[in-house]
């Protein structure tokens, strides 16, 4: 089995910075593509950003030049660096883990539990 665990949620007033952290522990070969998603109240999950293995990242037009998405393959963890901060950044953030299995060297996605990060204007 594989655990995500998410940090670095919290409170910001506009303008402000976050720098999220998501772990990933468990029986891991090796983690594919590592992804950051939202969901604000009412609305659907989105992808937020996503980084290869080998570091190519791409990101959602509403966080370009705002957000940078990083990971660090010896940790097995991935990063969401969030600055300048809007009222419509809140939402539940979640990071999810394409994980190849050292056990059945079988891929899943893995999800984390999700850290919420509200941006007061």
């Amino acid at each position: 089995q594989v655990q995500l665990v998410e940090s670095g949620g919290g409170l910001v007033q506009a303008g402000g910075s976050l720098r999220l952290s998501c772990a990933a522990s468990g029986s891991i070969f090796s983690i594919y593509d590592m992804d950051w998603y939202r969901q604000a109240p009412g609305k659907q999950r989105e992808l937020v950003a996503t980084i290869t293995r080998g570091g190519k990242t791409n990101y959602v037009d509403s966080v370009k030049g705002r957000f940078t998405i990083s990971r660090d393959n010896a940790k097995n963890t991935v990063y969401l660096q969030m600055n300048s901060l809007k009222p419509e950044d809140t939402a539940v953030y979640y990071c999810a883990a394409d994980v190849l299995d050292s056990g059945t060297y079988r891929s899943r996605v893995y999800w984390g539990q999700g850290t919420q990060v509200t941006v007061s204007s």
